[in-house]
């Protein structure tokens, strides 16, 4: 895609959350989180690519020790319809016996969520929690399925900004938001 499509795509796109109420969705997950695992010496995972933005604005507001690290693992490729989860990186840090914190940008249908979860129980982690920036309202997650800490809940339909994609791009916007039904294929 050229950066002009790029920009008529997010100029179609409906605004669902401000910066604002993004960063104070943010902050009420932190003190729960922080309620939940200040005295557990917790390891973090981003979930990359898109965990990023949220993990980054998320540990800023945690005020214990705890570690990160990062594990990457896809269904979307850059497209706009999830396909074969394709693992590219395992976490380096040990999670045998530690309190795993999975973090990512979205809960969709839980497919890559739920493989992530069950390779860290797999690792033999103590407790495997989850946390989401968004989590999408509909019926078609995978059984068994949902985040422990939760931003936001929005409607079902596709979504960019705070690390979440379109085809790659506006990771970066600042808020959330949806995109017109006539840029999904």
């Amino acid at each position: 895609m050229t950066p002009g499509e790029i920009l008529a795509v997010s100029r179609r796109a409906i605004c669902l959350h401000t910066e604002a109420e993004v960063e104070d969705a943010i902050d009420l997950l932190a003190a729960k989180v922080s309620t939940a695992l200040r005295d557990r010496n917790p390891l973090l995972l981003c979930l990359m690519n898109g965990g990023l933005v949220f993990a980054g604005k998320l540990l800023t507001r945690l005020d214990f020790p705890l570690q990160i690290d990062y594990l990457h693992a896809t269904r979307y490729r850059n497209n706009t319809q999830g396909s074969e989860l394709n693992w590219h990186r395992l976490p380096m840090l040990s999670l045998d016996g530690r309190d795993v914190l999975i973090i990512d940008d979205i809960l969709d249908e839980g497919e890559t969520l739920a493989a992530v979860v069950e390779h860290c129980r797999a690792q033999r982690a103590a407790s495997v929690l989850t946390a989401v920036l968004v989590d999408k309202l509909h019926e078609r997650k995978v059984a068994d399925i949902c985040a422990d800490f939760i931003g936001l809940r929005v409607e079902d339909r596709y979504l960019y900004g705070y690390g979440m994609d379109y085809r790659g791009y506006l990771r970066n916007a600042a808020g959330i938001y949806a995109v017109d039904p006539v840029d999904c294929d």
